[in-house]
């Protein structure tokens, strides 16, 4: 893989910006991680482990409602079953608040991005390099096919000026794509996966889709 680690890492940086929509619904799903380790803190009844998904602030609320939750599921059954829905509710829901993100219930299992489960499986197992190579491979093609697309349309773009019309449509398209991914090399990921330019946050997003739109 010489040669490749700092492409396939400027890729998977890409990866984020398109993906964070995805990546925050992961943690809404009941096969994700939140609500997994939420079912570990009450099946031992030690809420550390769903700590660190919550912001400083908001862990004596957690707190309060786990050791509520515990008092109400041990009636067992039905009761059990709707105080566990409740905790996994309220922890998600205060989990996407820390992050700025709206809460708009909780998705069944199998609605992670296969990308997240394969990112997941990585984790797993200790190995990032199949990852590396497929993300790599995946994006690169998606810079190939565009950049051939600006190519042979550049060829005609004078010729009339539908023909200049679609080279400049794929010009944009390929100059976009490839600086979504520079930008988000240089940036500072937070949260999960979401990315910030490196330059000035909102103000420099913003900048970036004026000059998007004079193009």
């Amino acid at each position: 893989m010489k040669g490749r680690p700092i492409l396939a890492l400027l890729l998977i940086a890409g990866v984020s910006m398109s993906m964070t929509a995805q990546v925050k619904a992961h943690c809404d799903t009941m096969d994700g991680p939140v609500v997994n380790d939420a079912k570990v803190a009450l099946a031992t009844g030690n809420v550390t482990g769903v700590l660190k998904w919550i912001r400083p602030e908001d862990e004596r609320e957690i707190r309060a409602l786990f050791d509520q939750v515990k008092t109400v599921r041990a009636q067992g059954g039905p009761a059990q079953t709707l105080a566990d829905r409740y905790f996994f509710e309220s922890l998600v829901r205060i989990h996407r608040a820390g992050e700025g993100a709206p809460y708009t219930g909780l998705k069944p299992a199998g609605h992670v991005e296969p990308v997240i489960a394969a990112s997941d499986r990585a984790l797993d197992q200790g190995k990032i390099d199949t990852l590396v190579d497929k993300i790599t491979s995946h994006i690169a093609d998606g810079i190939r096919a565009r950049f051939e697309k600006t190519l042979a349309t550049r060829q005609h773009a004078d010729g009339s000026v539908p023909a200049g019309r679609a080279y400049v449509a794929a010009y944009v398209e390929f100059t976009h794509y490839v600086e979504g991914l520079h930008q988000a090399a240089g940036g500072t990921t937070h949260g999960h996966g979401e990315t910030e330019p490196a330059m000035s946050g909102h103000q420099t997003q913003q900048e970036s889709h004026e000059r998007q739109s004079e193009r």
